[in-house]
């Protein structure tokens, strides 16, 4: 996917906030996390496949899948992650969620907003929020970059344009569009730019709005990006071939490398996609290049981010809009599953080593410890520290919170 002017400005803008009592309040904590790092799986994550196998089980439930032992002691995942297997002792999986949408799109929109959608209104994402409530880290670069596509939710939403993600289609073609023309001088450049800015100012004038002004303000941080010796954060060329050839050549791969590069440069949400999930038919062997894409990145990543002294400030999470059946259906595949499924978090202050939540023998039922989708993105923000209960007014004046009713957990600290 290429990357427009129009894309690139606009992706580089509040509503009143006012503090409420919105249900139990959590105890307040200084921030575990200062970025996240947020690795979608679209199209449905087999948990059964992933973060939790049954090899005891019939084979028309664990499939061709079984299960191997890693660094963190009764942990086990897929035999399809044997890298990750190495640094089970840097994460926890969640083994318990549970959504309320079976649909993709839908499925996709309540993991990446908390709400579930509506015709009426657009939520924001997360990146978004902690932009709202926080603020850009470096004044160059945009505070959230997404790489790929496949998300139907974690826009602005309702917000001003300024807190959008940075669309990065191919993360190994670094920043289009961000260079001078070589065909101009900076001279030349620039007299465009004050020629411009002159024939807009007696619109500006007349309309002194809000929109208008953050129309400007996206002008001038692409100018100031455009001159920023930051922009170095999207050129993977900078990294050796033996750090990229660890983290998988290919789209997914490189866009954990280029998520550690940012992180570096103090984005503060840097989403990465990896499509393919969808096994409705014939889930074996294919499945198996999938999870070792996402066995290979997520492994580069962690290693990387702890090399590097970022993995105590930076939350990684694996997340999926919803798990594949338990059984496998006529066509040898896995159909959407809502009702039981896995996420992973790492670093940011969670506790490593461990396993929340369990499903019945078959995965297909949750015995201890469920949580909703909401319920894990309120412990993302509150890892971040981000007012759970701070509301956020729409244009229609309807209010909002971060992770709606979602409550954090908190013995995963």
């Amino acid at each position: 996917m290429s990357f427009s002017r129009r894309h690139f400005l606009s992706s580089l803008l509040g509503v009143s906030m006012m503090p409420t009592s919105f249900g139990k309040k959590p105890p307040s904590t200084r921030p575990t996390a200062r970025n996240v790092i947020f690795l979608y799986m679209a199209g449905g994550m087999s948990h059964i496949d992933t973060f939790d196998p049954k090899p005891k089980a019939d084979p028309s439930v664990r499939g061709d899948v079984t299960a191997i032992p890693t660094n963190a002691d009764g942990v086990f995942l897929s035999q399809y992650m044997p890298q990750l297997a190495e640094h089970m002792n840097k994460g926890t999986i969640i083994r318990s969620v549970s959504s309320t949408q079976g649909a993709h799109e839908q499925g996709n929109y309540l993991v990446h907003t908390s709400y579930e959608q509506r015709g009426t209104i657009t939520h924001p994402g997360l990146g978004a929020w902690i932009l709202k409530h926080e603020g850009r880290t470096n004044r160059t670069l945009p505070g959230s970059v997404r790489v790929g596509s496949g998300s139907r939710g974690g826009g602005a939403g309702f917000m001003e344009s300024k807190f959008a993600p940075l669309v990065i289609g191919n993360p190994t073609d670094g920043l289009k569009n961000s260079t001078r023309p070589a065909s101009l001088s900076e001279k030349q450049y620039m007299n465009r730019i004050l020629l411009s800015e002159k024939f807009d100012t007696a619109f500006h004038d007349r309309y002194n709005q809000k929109d208008i002004r953050a129309y400007s303000d996206m002008y001038d941080d692409a100018l100031r990006l455009m001159k920023s010796t930051d922009l170095k954060a999207f050129d993977l060329t900078e990294e050796s071939p033996k750090v990229r050839d660890q983290y998988g050549q290919n789209a997914f791969g490189q866009g954990c490398l280029l998520a550690r590069r940012l992180v570096e440069h103090d984005v503060r949400f840097v989403e990465v996609t990896l499509g393919g999930w969808d096994n409705h038919s014939t889930i074996y062997p294919g499945i198996e290049d999938r999870v070792n894409t996402l066995d290979t990145g997520l492994s580069a990543l962690l290693a990387d981010l702890n090399r590097h002294g970022l993995l105590e400030e930076t939350l990684v999470v694996v997340a999926t809009e919803f798990g594949r059946t338990p059984v496998l259906n006529g066509n040898d595949g896995r159909d959407h599953y809502p009702q039981a499924f896995s996420f992973f978090l790492a670093g940011g202050g969670m506790q490593g080593g461990r396993v929340y939540g369990e499903t019945d023998e078959n995965a297909s039922k949750i015995v201890e410890n469920r949580v909703e989708v909401q319920d894990v993105n309120a412990t993302i923000a509150y890892a971040l520290g981000l007012p759970l209960e701070k509301v956020v007014y729409s244009d229609s004046k309807r209010p909002f919170t971060v992770a709606h009713k979602g409550s954090p957990i908190l013995e995963l600290f």
